[in-house]
């Protein structure tokens, strides 16, 4: 499943009210932010490689509200759910290794 754009209005149902098996990762990113455009791809790989996975992206520009209600400082700044909570976090461009974590 590709990648897909969240926005404020549509966060509570698709990642915080989610009740089924996958695990869902939250890119708050920014279209001028360059480690943001760098992990783009691996997000991907990431989504079309993990059926058990779901792949959001959060333009923080466009929904402040939520990146501030989430601490979120500097980006990329990927966060994984799982039964609407927090289950970890990766800040910055990371290897693919690493982001893997997100789900594990």
């Amino acid at each position: 499943m590709a990648v897909q754009s969240v926005t404020k209005e549509q966060f509570q149902e698709l990642v915080l009210n989610y009740q089924g098996p996958n695990t869902i990762i939250v890119d708050f990113y920014a279209d001028w932010c360059g480690p943001c455009k760098m992990i783009a791809p691996v997000l991907e790989q990431i989504s079309n490689e993990q059926s058990d996975v779901t792949v959001y992206k959060l333009d923080v520009d466009e929904n402040p509200e939520l990146a501030s209600q989430y601490n979120i400082m500097s980006i990329p700044n990927v966060i994984s759910f799982r039964g609407g909570k927090v289950y970890k976090r990766v800040v910055g461009a990371q290897p693919k290794a690493r982001m893997e974590d997100l789900f594990r």
